[in-house]
């Protein structure tokens, strides 16, 4: 038992120092028992049980949507040449639309597997909006906040059992992070990431306040049951509005006309 107990402690040992200290992209991201490659991996698994689930995810064919897709691509790619993602070359950041217009909602998984509603698109106003949004959850990836949360649910045995290729553990991981909620503080970190990924654009680096203004706005009608676990919408709006200041963002542009006609190609 002790040996095995001192096997266990030296394989910790190891993906720590994997994934906390050789890699510095790691830096002010907080504990994480899960290495980079592993976010990868599990952010490949994750997309395959949603990509195999039509029922549940029925998926926006990018073949008969190919406008929608460009248009997104677009805006993602515009915010990945700003320098500022630090995992731009070692994560997928591919995106896939989720046909659902009750969903007011868009989730990212470890290692860049994008998901946006189409309940979203069309709730958004303008392409700024929605460059907010995307900056929002492509920071959720950047700073490995998925797997962070699952160090803290799982810790190190769930982690060993992973490494040992325990079938069943990576089904529990995974499982947990197609449902996983984001805590408080990581909705504020992936805010001000946001406004810090548009802020080098042309971008109103403010965008992604749009989307909780107008939930302040609705004043209760029509809320994500999601919403009432994060931070309060009012307060979201003045944060965004504040780091835009505080950064010196000089982008004013919205692209509102373009912006609708692209979701004016959406199925209805």
């Amino acid at each position: 038992m002790r040996k095995i107990n001192l096997l266990n402690i030296a394989l910790v040992v190891l993906v720590i120092s994997a994934c906390g200290v050789v890699n510095e992209k790691n830096k002010g991201k907080g504990f994480n028992l899960f290495s980079v490659e592993q976010d990868i991996q599990l952010g490949a698994q994750v997309a395959g049980e949603i990509d195999g689930n039509p029922s549940q995810y029925p998926l926006l064919d990018s073949s008969q949507y190919p406008e929608v897709y460009a248009y997104v691509y677009k805006v993602r790619d515009k915010i990945l040449n700003t320098g500022k993602i630090d995992f731009k070359d070692d994560f997928q950041w591919r995106l896939r639309i989720i046909h659902d217009d009750s969903t007011l909602n868009a989730f990212c998984t470890p290692g860049g597997y994008i998901y946006i509603y189409t309940g979203i698109l069309k709730y958004l106003d303008s392409e700024d909006q929605f460059a907010g949004v995307l900056g929002h959850e492509i920071a959720h990836a950047d700073m490995r906040h998925s797997t962070r949360q699952m160090t803290k649910m799982f810790g190190v045995q769930i982690l060993l059992d992973v490494l040992a290729g325990d079938a069943t553990a990576l089904k529990q991981v995974t499982g947990a992070l197609i449902g996983l909620k984001n805590s408080r503080k990581h909705e504020t970190e992936a805010d001000t990431k946001s406004v810090e990924y548009l802020c080098p654009t042309d971008y109103n680096a403010a965008g992604g306040a749009g989307f909780f203004r107008k939930i302040q706005e609705a004043g209760g009608s029509g809320v994500p049951e999601f919403i009432s676990t994060h931070p309060d919408p009012g307060n979201r709006v003045e944060h965004f509005e504040n780091e835009k200041i505080v950064n010196g963002c000089a982008g004013d542009q919205t692209y509102t006309t373009e912006y609708k006609s692209m979701i004016a190609t959406l199925p209805k």
